[in-house]
């Protein structure tokens, strides 16, 4: 069977503070871009009609524009989908077609059906489909997908204390952390619309990363107990290269899945391909330079219990203390032969 990197050695938390500046850095960016441009929600949570139209032929995306402006459409967002003459239109819903509900709804429907007759002309285009969200019920699913990713939060660190400690599952709660801050920053970059396909492979990326996570402080687990001698930061690294062939070869073939989707998907699918792609990435890289180092800063400060002076940041247990070598025993001097009687 092939096993990569099967004695790997490598001094992965010496880097830590680089990883972290680093991550730092990129995530301050992403930040910058979710306050200054927000998330691109999706009608699911804020309310719309989505019509989806093919047209027999090609126009310019600005002449859309202007013949959806002319019918009261301002400000829709206007979208290819798959070639140039296909486009996904989406037009908020006004004071007027919130209190109208459906009748609202199908009212902008025939408002873009007004608009493609003067940009393109009578029977020159095809409504595919066409969908409808309340408000109400938009809030309703932003309400729920946040308290889905709390709860994920929870029960994981109940979880891990249960199984572990609290001090794994603290780093581990960290590490999650950073990665659904660290996807939602590129989602704001990328400018993906927020979807609930979007939300579910966020709630993917939380489980893969815990999952690869889980294994490693498993593995640090054994360690501790079969290593007293070590120090947490000997445990660390050792453990994270014991199980990096199993991470090379898991992630690389989830990735290898996620870009063939990236790459030949529709372009429905695709803003779940992309965030899985950056999940697993940042997945792996808060397993080893994120929950490692955070539970090593944990316990720097709280040591636990069990194997307490091996489990002190930088502490080496004392070596055992060499026994002196008893001294050598003098030759035997030759017996003086005695005279035979």
């Amino acid at each position: 069977m092939i096993r990569l990197f099967a004695n790997a050695n490598y001094d992965f938390i010496k880097w830590r503070r680089w990883a972290f500046s680093l991550t730092g850095a990129i995530m301050l960016v992403g930040l910058g871009f979710l306050v200054t441009r927000g998330l691109n929600y999706s009608i699911e949570f804020t309310g719309g009609t989505l019509v989806q139209v093919e047209l027999h032929r090609k126009v310019a995306t600005a002449d859309l524009r202007t013949a959806l402006d002319n019918v009261g459409l301002r400000g829709a967002d206007i979208q290819t989908f798959g070639s140039d003459t296909s486009y996904v239109i989406r037009a908020r819903l006004t004071a007027t077609s919130e209190a109208t509900g459906d009748a609202g709804n199908e009212a902008v429907t025939a408002a873009v059906g007004k608009a493609l007759d003067q940009s393109v002309g009578p029977g020159q285009y095809t409504i595919l489909r066409h969908e409808a969200v309340g408000p109400k019920v938009g809030r309703e699913l932003q309400g729920k997908a946040f308290m889905a990713i709390l709860l994920s939060f929870v029960v994981t660190l109940i979880y891990l204390a249960f199984r572990f400690e609290w001090r794994f599952g603290l780093a581990a709660v960290v590490a999650t952390a950073h990665d659904v801050v660290a996807t939602i920053a590129f989602i704001s970059v990328m400018h993906l619309e927020v979807s609930l396909i979007v939300v579910g492979a966020v709630l993917t990326v939380v489980g893969y990363s815990l999952n690869d996570t889980i294994i490693i402080f498993d593995r640090v687990r054994e360690n501790l107990r079969k290593y007293r001698r070590q120090n947490l930061y000997e445990i660390l690294n050792l453990s994270i290269n014991e199980t990096l062939p199993r991470s090379v070869l898991t992630h690389g073939t989830t990735i290898a899945t996620t870009l063939a989707l990236l790459i030949l998907a529709g372009e429905v699918i695709r803003p779940f391909a992309w965030v899985m792609s950056f999940g697993i990435f940042t997945g792996t890289f808060s397993s080893i330079y994120i929950a490692a180092p955070v539970l090593l800063w944990i316990e720097k400060r709280w040591p636990g219990e069990d194997a307490r002076g091996a489990r002190a940041f930088g502490s080496r247990a004392p070596a055992t203390p060499s026994v002196p070598a008893p001294p050598a025993t003098p030759p035997s001097q030759p017996r003086t032969p005695q005279p035979a009687r």
